[in-house]
């Protein structure tokens, strides 16, 4: 199924265009549907690119990627957005490495992050929780009980990049009707190792 705007195919694309392409292409080699949404203003995509790679796969972040991953698949959850749920609880579940783990992880962040996660963890899933849901509604007190929790202000803000991010993401895609089909879901497998997405 096909989004609900026009994609321009690698065969189509040229100059800027057939660039960004390249730039955003898989290990894989293949161009995931959230990046060629962008294709009739590829400057868009050149900002979501570097937005995307600065707040979830930046070598300067603190925070285990399978967590990050987790935030980014409980506010994709919580947006209702099933295409950012499959490319990144595929990512959170492969670098989890334990099903049964990774089974209850997802369970909870369904039904409540309380029941898999505790601590510093769990406190940055509240208050990403809320962040996606009543933004309007933060308060000091969310960053004052993350800290009480144990998270550093630098967690905060990953985190807070994280959530920011995928509730932007999660928009781009949920308004304009893309799916996953043609995607190549998995970034972390044994023959992938170095996400670009």
């Amino acid at each position: 199924m096909s989004p609900w705007i026009k994609m321009i195919s690698d065969e189509e694309a040229t100059g800027e265009l057939r660039e960004m392409l390249d730039r955003v292409r898989t290990p894989h080699g293949t161009v995931d549907n959230v990046m060629r949404v962008h294709s009739l203003r590829p400057h868009t995509m050149a900002g979501h690119l570097a937005l995307y790679r600065s707040v979830l796969h930046h070598e300067a972040n603190q925070l285990p990627e399978w967590f990050l991953e987790c935030v980014a698949s409980y506010t994709s959850i919580l947006n209702d957005c099933p295409y950012s749920l499959a490319h990144h609880w595929s990512n959170a579940a492969d670098l989890i490495g334990e099903t049964r783990r990774a089974d209850a992880v997802l369970a909870a962040l369904h039904r409540d992050p309380e029941d898999a996660f505790a601590g510093k963890e769990l406190a940055l899933l509240r208050y990403t929780g809320k962040l996606t849901r009543h933004p309007g509604t933060m308060t000091v007190d969310d960053v004052t009980a993350c800290r009480n929790a144990g998270a550093s202000d630098g967690d905060i803000l990953e985190v807070n990049q994280v959530c920011a991010y995928f509730n932007y993401s999660n928009r781009l895609l949920n308004g304009l009707g893309v799916t996953t089909d043609g995607d190549a879901i998995g970034y972390y497998s044994s023959d992938v190792t170095t996400p670009a997405r």
